[in-house]
Order: C-alpha cells, then sequence, then structure tokens
C-alpha cells in the first residue's frame, strides 16, 4: 500500500483513510486500527447519527448484528479498552449472542461522536470479510430445464470424459440451478427483514413497471466460460436472454442491484449484472458439499482449484439448449439451505 495515498472507506457520507498498520499473525482475525480523514467527526457535530445529552453527558446507541461484537472487543478486550481511553467514552456490548445495540456514554459529545465513528469503520471494515449469508436468485430449476440439464450433464460426460480434469462432480444441482443477482451479508433477523422489506419496495417502484407486472419469457441457451483460457476452464454456465429481444431482465437485475448497493446491504461487484446460470464449476470437485452458488466472487475455501479442459465441451455444446421459462420471482435466497423443492430456502420474494 502507497502510505502517501491510503485507501478511503466510505460511511454515512463520510470518507475516511485507513492506515497502514504492522501486520501481526493471530490464531483469529485481529482488529483494524483507522484514522478519520478530513470529514473527521471528533471536533464537529455529525448528523449521520443521533447523539443523546443525558443527565451524566452524552449518549449514543449503535445497532450491531451479534457476530460482529468481537471486532469491537478484540483480543482480551484490547480493542474496546483502546477505543474507551482514547476517546473517554465507556462502551458497553451485549453479551455474546444477544441481539441489541451497543451503548456509548460520555461527558464530551465530541469524544462520543469519535467513539461512534470508529466502531462504525470497524465494522465496516470486518463485515466486508464475513462470507455471504444470501443473494438475490431467479430460480431456473423448473422441470423442463433440470431434464435438458441432466441431458447435457449425460452427453458432456458421455463425449467429453477424457478431457482434462472432466469429471460428475463438476455439474451443478439441477434443483438448484439459477441466475444470482449479487451476494449479501445478513447477520440477523432484523438485517434480513430490511433486505425482504427492500425488495418489495422495490417491486413497486420499478420492477411492476418494467415488467408490465407479467413474468418475463427467457431462453436458457448456449455455454461459455469466465476464465480467459478455455483449457483451463473454471466456471462453464449457460447463457440467458429474454425471448422477445428486450433488455429487461437486465434491466430489472441492474436496478435491483443498484437499490441494493444503495442501500448498504450489498457491495458493488460489477457494472453490470453477468447474467449466467452456472452448470460447471471447479469448486464443486473440492467438496461435494460446497455452496454451488458463488460463481460471482470465484473465491473458494480451499488452496487451489484445479481446472478443467472445457474447448470440446465449448465446441460441441456451443448452442445447447436449456429451454424456456417464465421467471415471475425474484428470491432472497438463504445459503447453504434447501427446501421442499430441493432449491435454496427462501427468507423472501418478490
Amino acid at each position: 500500500m502507497d502510505v502517501l495515498r491510503p485507501p478511503l472507506i466510505r460511511i454515512g457520507g463520510r470518507v475516511y483513510r485507513k492506515n497502514l498498520i504492522q501486520e501481526q499473525a493471530f490464531p483469529h482475525e485481529e482488529e483494524e486500527d483507522f484514522c478519520a480523514g478530513p470529514g473527521d467527526c471528533t471536533d464537529e457535530p455529525c448528523d449521520a447519527f443521533v447523539v443523546e445529552e443525558t443527565e451524566r453527558g452524552f449518549q449514543c446507541r449503535v445497532e450491531v448484528p451479534s457476530p460482529l461484537y468481537k471486532y469491537i472487543i478484540g483480543k482480551k478486550g484490547e480493542t474496546k479498552k483502546r477505543l474507551e481511553t482514547e476517546t473517554r467514552t465507556s462502551i458497553s456490548i451485549p453479551k455474546p449472542g444477544v441481539e441489541g445495540e451497543i451503548v456509548i456514554t460520555g461527558q464530551h459529545r465530541s469524544g462520543v461522536v469519535s467513539a461512534r465513528t470508529r466502531i462504525d469503520v470497524l465494522l465496516d471494515s470486518f463485515r466486508k470479510k464475513q462470507p455471504f449469508t444470501h443473494f438475490l436468485s431467479f430460480a431456473l430449476n423448473q422441470p423442463a430445464i433440470q431434464e435438458k440439464f441432466l441431458q447435457f450433464k449425460e452427453e458432456v460426460l458421455e463425449k467429453c470424459s477424457k478431457d482434462h480434469g472432466v469429471s460428475s462432480s463438476l455439474f451443478q444441482n439441477p434443483a438448484k440451478l439459477h441466475l444470482t443477482l449479487g451476494t449479501l451479508v445478513l447477520l440477523n433477523e432484523q438485517e434480513i427483514q430490511k433486505a425482504c422489506d427492500l425488495l418489495q419496495r422495490c417491486k413497486e417502484d420499478f420492477v411492476d413497471q418494467i415488467t408490465g407486472g407479467q413474468p418475463l419469457t427467457v431462453e436458457v441457451a448456449g455455454v461459455e466460460y469466465m476464465n480467459d483460457d478455455p483449457a483451463m476452464t473454471d466456471v462453464l454456465y449457460a447463457k440467458v436472454h429474454m425471448k422477445d429481444g428486450s433488455d429487461r431482465l437486465q434491466m430489472v437485475a441492474d436496478q435491483l442491484v443498484e437499490r441494493f448497493v444503495a442501500s448498504g446491504l450489498m457491495l458493488k461487484e460489477w457494472d453490470r449484472v453477468k447474467l449466467h446460470a452456472t452448470v460447471m464449476n471447479t469448486l464443486f470437485r473440492k467438496d461435494p458439499t460446497e455452496e454451488r452458488n458463488n460463481t460471482m466472487t470465484g473465491k473458494s475455501s480451499f488452496k487451489e482449484r484445479e481446472s478443467f479442459n472445457g474447448q470440446n465441451i465449448l465446441k460441441l455444446f456451443e448452442n445447447f439448449y436449456f429451454g424456456e421459462v417464465q421467471l415471475d420471482s425474484v428470491h432472497l435466497s438463504q445459503r447453504f439451505s434447501s427446501d421442499a423443492s430441493g432449491y435454496y430456502a427462501t427468507s423472501g420474494q418478490l
């Protein structure tokens, strides 16, 4: 990292710089240090949150999901102690596993504001490191699509099984075929409900207008690969397009992601949503129980993915027709889950 150009973090309309610190190896993740930038709240009122005046001074409440408490507490309580000492405040944190509010109290408003700002920066940093828990999806697991997918799998294994790395374990579970629009980290029921409410507002604000209140008829046809070299393929996906040739599906996807990013519930990964349905993924090879969804980030918990040679598959199945499907709902799908149909359990949908 260039010390003269440190990375910037934007929270609540303000910009903070992340200072370079000495990296240390601990068995568990350790806290990081941050310093506010030119818009520092320490010496001026901050309207990004509410600071109440009490008989003993000032107080501010922060809603924090319980899995993130440990990052405010730090190793052996060191982060919390340092925050309290440097800002001259007292920070009250609920017991582990108990949902509630972190309460910051102090005699001086500037100290309370400073503590709150630093907590927000810490939480923002560590939230980004959490594995995603939910994702927005269109289900593509209709019986006709599943049947064609199984035909595709059978023919690939029949014609290309001798190609390097190709095996039956690479294929998606047909009951979980889907389009991923974007991933979310939702750490408690309140955040899940917030996402569900936003999804319904999106339906009212623009989805119904784009779709005319009718299902979108799409065709799933042809295959393509994610990386640059088809001989070293990690993800092979089926292409999806509107049957009428319009861009309405792309519009719905892009505007949903834009709205969720603006709300802070989702991180922006792409300028446009890449509409694709994963059919083969080398992540599946490593562990049959591995979540078969995260093709957008391509991250794996394993040291190395074993790629496969997809050249023959791409040549032989370039125009394979998986079928036509009516898309009538967007799901807030829960990772590592299944419902009665075999698809991901749904926390909410529009």
